[in-house]
């Protein structure tokens, strides 16, 4: 959890100084940094999904995943947590909370480092991952948080819930979870990313619901061993 605490106290360092000096910046330069912003994460993205060995895999876990969360309405969930935050921290609105905290929460959630570094963690205590992972979410919540607000900051909450709990189970499980697992992991959260930073940098007709599409990411475990089972019986 070590790793993870350092994570957070990243993001609400770099929220803090995006907050501080958010006056410094005007719109068309706060613009311009999203953008410039939104390319790196899908920079980000393409360099996780191409690490894919299976690329059936992929596709049937999006897809599947994409329907699950659907049901669930995982997106609209994310939302109405940010809301509920947003009317205890701030008054009145139209401010951009939770597109800061629902955007800043699957970036810093979804990488593929926030799997690997997690599991490194909680296996052989080694934080080296986990600790880059929370400089570059600390850089990008400067960016966020000058540009989308507070929200950014709550992200820390479903940060600490979500990387803990990876390192916990990691400590229990890790040596039981295969790499080609992890991998294809790694891959569905490339392409997870990939679907943020299009949102970022407005390249759709209507903004991509990457939060129903957040199961995707685990079904790999299920999914190898099924295809395997099956490619043995023919």
């Amino acid at each position: 959890m070590l790793a993870t605490i350092i994570n957070v106290i990243l993001v609400l360092a770099g929220s803090a100084a995006g907050l501080m000096f958010k006056n410094l910046i005007s719109d068309r330069l706060m613009s311009i940094l999203t953008h410039a912003l939104g390319l790196c994460v899908l920079g980000i993205g393409i360099s996780s999904a191409i690490g894919t060995q299976n690329m059936l895999c992929v596709i049937v876990c999006m897809v599947v995943g994409t329907v699950l969360g659907n049901a669930v309405d995982i997106e609209r969930r994310l939302e109405g947590a940010g809301e509920l935050l947003r009317r205890r921290v701030e008054k009145g609105s139209g401010s951009r909370f939770t597109e800061g905290f629902v955007t800043a929460s699957l970036l810093f959630c979804v990488g593929a480092m926030a799997i690997t570094g997690s599991i490194e963690a909680g296996l052989n205590h080694n934080y080296e991952i986990i600790v880059s992972k929370g400089v570059i979410d600390g850089v990008t919540s400067i960016s966020f948080a000058a540009t989308m607000g507070i929200g950014v900051a709550f992200s820390v909450l479903p940060l600490l819930i979500y990387q803990g709990g990876i390192t916990l189970l990691a400590e229990w499980l890790g040596p039981y979870l295969p790499q080609a697992v992890i991998t294809e992991m790694t891959a569905v959260g490339g392409a997870l990313i990939i679907g943020i930073a299009v949102n970022m940098l407005g390249l759709g007709r209507e903004k991509i619901k990457v939060g129903n599409m957040l199961p995707a990411m685990f079904l790999p475990i299920a999914y190898l061993p099924l295809a395997q089972w099956l490619a043995g019986l023919f």
